[in-house]
C-alpha cells in the first residue's frame, strides 16, 4: 500500500552517513524521512549495560559457549558479547550466502545508529595520493574527484563530531582540526624515540580518534572518561555516534521523521523520467509494505546493503534500474589486517596505568609514500596499536596466589597493521537466484577474496613490524597471521563506485546515481578505492558534501 505522507527526502539507514545526511537535510529546510532496519535504540536510555562492571552483565560479558557453537557466527568472530548483542544483526534470523569457496564475514549492526554504535572511532583524513593512486597505476577508475574536494568538508565535520588527536605534517596522512590528543603512555614514550631514531621516517603517533578530550555544551556532550566501554554506548555522547550527535540535530529542527524497524526492500523508479519516485519498506513487526514518496533519496545503509537494495530495485527483464554500467556489484573491497606483532618493554615496573584510554598509538603508512615503488606490491599499510600491562594471572595456591595476583605483568606493545585492498573487478556481490529473507528479499552471495598483491602487503607488514619492535629494544618479540577473510575489518567499501563516465561508474563525483540524479548514495558503497585508514570521517565528509549541493539542486528544480 502507499503511504500518505509525503517527503522532500528520503534517507536510508542511520550510521555515520545516513545521520549525517538526515541532518543536514533537515538543517537545510528539508523535510527528511529516516529509515531503518534495526530496533530503536535512544541515546542514554538505550544501553542497559553503560558503565557496568563485568559482574553486573550476564556471564561476565563472556558469550556463553552454546550460542558460541551455534550458527550465530559474529560471535564466533568476536565482535559481539552480552553488553552489546541488542545492537548486531542475527545471522539466524538474517542470514546471507557466500560462493564456495569464497569467505566473506558481513558484520551488521542491527539497530538505530547502525555501525556508529559499535565502530573502532579511529578517524583519519585520507592523503591526496589516495585519490590518485588508481590513475597513477591504472588499477580501477579514477577518482572524479581529488583531496582538494574533499578536505573542506573534512574540515566542517571534525569541527563538529570532535576529533582528538596529534599534528604531525606528514603528506601521506593529513592532519585533522583537532582537539587535544589523548597522551600515550609511559611505556610508549619510550618506544617512540627509539623507534623513529632506528627507522628514520618512520612515526609512532597518537591515535586520531572521534572520542573527544574537550566538552561540547551545545550539543550537550562530555569529553571522554577513559572507560573504554564504547561498544556498550556512552551516555556522556564522548564519541561521535548518531544517537549523540546528528540524530538530536536533525530532530531539533522539528523536520525528521524516524521509523524504526523498517526493511527497504527496493526503490521504486520512473523509466520515463528516470528519478526513483519512492521507497518501498515493510514493517518488521507487523509484516505489512509500504511505499512511501519524496523527491529524493539518500541511500545510507552501509556499503553492501545499499548495494542489495539497488540490486533488487529491478527492470522487467530481472536487471537493476541503476546498472546500466554493469559494474553494480563489483570492486567490492575490504581492509586486510589479521597480522599481529607484539613484545615485552623492559623496565618501568614501577609503574602502571590509570584509566581504559579508548584508543592507543599509530604508526602511519610508509610504504609507497609519494608514488613510491620497489617493494613488491602497490600501496601500503599502517599499524593500530598500544602498551599495556596487564594484571598477574594466578600462579600457585592460597596466600601466595593471591598476593601474586595484587601484582601486575610485563609492559608489553602490541600492534596490528591495516593495509589496502586493490579493487579487482570479480570481487563482487550478487542477489541468489532462488534463497530469499524473511521479508522476500534475495540474499547476498559474496564471491570476494584478498590476491597476491595484498597477502605479499601483508607479509612484509609482519617483517617490518617485528624488525621495528626488535630495533626499538623490545624483547621476546613475535607475530602471528591469522587468517585473511573479507569482511572481518569491518571495512567493506565498493559496489557502487564513483566515476566521470557512466559507461564505468555507477555514481557521479557529486554522489548522484548516472541513472537517477535524485538518488544519492553516500556510504562506502561509493568508494573507487579504500586507501589503508579507517574510512568514516571520509564517508561523513562526501555525505555532507553531497547533501550540499543535492539541497542546492533542489531548490533550482533540478531534482
Amino acid at each position: 500500500m502507499a503511504a500518505t505522507d509525503t517527503f522532500d527526502a528520503i534517507v536510508i539507514g542511520s550510521g555515520v552517513s545516513g545521520g549525517y545526511a538526515a541532518k543536514e537535510l533537515t538543517e537545510k529546510g528539508l523535510r527528511v524521512l529516516m529509515l531503518d532496519r534495526g530496533i530503536m535504540v535512544e541515546h542514554g536510555e538505550g544501553y542497559p549495560y553503560d558503565g557496568k562492571p563485568a559482574y553486573e552483565v550476564p556471564a561476565r560479558n563472556s558469550m556463553p559457549k552454546g550460542l558460541m557453537e551455534s550458527d550465530y557466527f559474529i560471535t564466533r568472530h568476536g565482535y559481539v558479547t552480552p553488553s552489546n548483542r541488542k545492537f548486531y544483526n542475527d545471522d539466524r534470523l538474517n542470514p546471507y550466502a557466500y560462493d564456495e569457496g569464497s569467505k566473506f564475514y558481513w558484520i551488521r549492526p542491527a539497530a538505530v545508529g547502525g555501525k556508529s554504535l559499535i565502530w573502532g572511532r579511529w578517524t583519519f583524513r585520507w592523503a591526496p595520493e589516495d585519490f590518485i593512486a588508481n590513475k597513477r597505476e591504472n588499477v580501477g577508475i579514477d577518482w572524479p574527484i581529488r583531496y582538494e574536494d574533499v578536505e573542506p568538508w573534512y574540515k566542517y565535520v571534525e569541527n563538529y563530531i570532535g576529533v582528538s588527536g596529534s599534528r604531525e605534517n606528514l603528506p601521506q596522512l593529513p592532519d585533522s582540526d583537532f582537539q587535544p590528543p589523548m597522551q600515550m603512555n609511559i611505556a610508549e614514550k619510550w618506544v617512540k624515540p627509539r623507534l623513529e631514531a632506528k627507522f628514520p621516517g618512520r612515526k609512532l603517533i597518537n591515535t586520531r580518534l572521534t572520542n573527544m578530550t574537550e566538552d561540547k555544551p551545545d550539543q550537550n556532550r562530555t569529553k571522554c572518561q577513559y572507560r573504554n566501554q564504547c561498544g556498550n554506548g556512552c551516555s556522556f555522547g564522548a564519541y561521535f555516534s548518531t544517537q549523540a550527535v546528528t540524530l538530536p540535530a536533525a530532530r531539533a529542527t522539528g523536520r525528521l521523521t524516524l521509523r524504526s524497524d523498517a526493511v527497504v526492500t527496493n526503490l521504486e523508479y520512473d523509466p520515463v523520467k528516470k528519478r526513483v519516485t519512492g521507497v518501498r519498506y515493510i514493517d518488521a513487526k507487523t509484516g505489512q509494505a509500504q511505499v512511501v514518496k519524496a523527491r529524493m533519496v539518500f541511500l545510507c545503509a552501509s556499503a553492501l546493503a545499499s548495494v542489495q537494495i539497488m540490486m533488487n530495485s529491478k527492470r522487467p527483464d530481472g536487471r537493476s534500474w541503476f546498472d546500466s554500467s554493469g559494474t553494480l556489484g563489483k570492486y567490492v573491497m575490504d581492509h586486510i589486517f589479521r597480522v599481529s606483532i607484539g613484545g615485552n618493554i623492559p623496565g618501568m615496573t614501577e609503574y602502571i596505568e590509570y584509566g581504559r584510554r579508548p584508543g592507543g598509538v599509530y604508526i602511519p603508512r610508509f610504504r609507497n609514500v609519494g608514488g613510491e615503488e620497489g617493494v613488491g606490491f602497490k600501496r601500503g599499510y599502517g599499524y593500530q596499536g598500544s602498551a599495556f600491562r596487564a594484571p598477574a594471572g594466578p600462579v600457585g595456591f592460597g596466600k601466595s596466589m593471591k598476593e601474586g595476583m595484587r601484582k601486575y605483568d610485563t609492559w608489553r606493545f602490541g600492534m596490528t597493521a591495516f593495509g589496502e585492498c586493490l579493487p579487482y573487478e570479480d570481487n563482487r556481490v550478487s542477489l541468489h537466484p532462488t534463497k530469499v529473507d524473511r521479508f522476500g528479499v534475495p540474499l547476498m552471495v559474496f564471491n570476494v577474496t584478498f590476491r597476491d598483491n595484498e597477502l605479499k602487503m601483508m607479509a612484509d607488514a609482519r617483517e617490518q613490524g617485528e624488525a621495528m619492535l626488535r630495533g626499538a629494544g623490545l624483547t621476546d618479540v613475535k607475530s602471528s597471521e591469522g587468517e585473511h577473510v573479507p569482511g572481518d575489518a569491518i571495512h567493506e567499501m565498493g559496489g557502487a563506485r564513483m566515476g566521470a563516465d557512466p559507461r564505468t561508474s555507477v555514481l557521479n563525483k557529486w554522489n548522484q546515481a548516472h541513472d537517477a540524479p535524485n538518488l544519492f548514495v553516500t556510504d562506502g558503497a561509493q568508494m573507487a578505492s579504500v586507501s589503508c585508514v579507517n574510512p568514516s570521517l571520509t564517508f561523513m565528509a562526501l555525505t555532507a558534501r553531497a547533501a550540499d549541493n543535492a539541497v542546492k539542486l533542489m531548490k533550482a528544480g533540478t531534482i
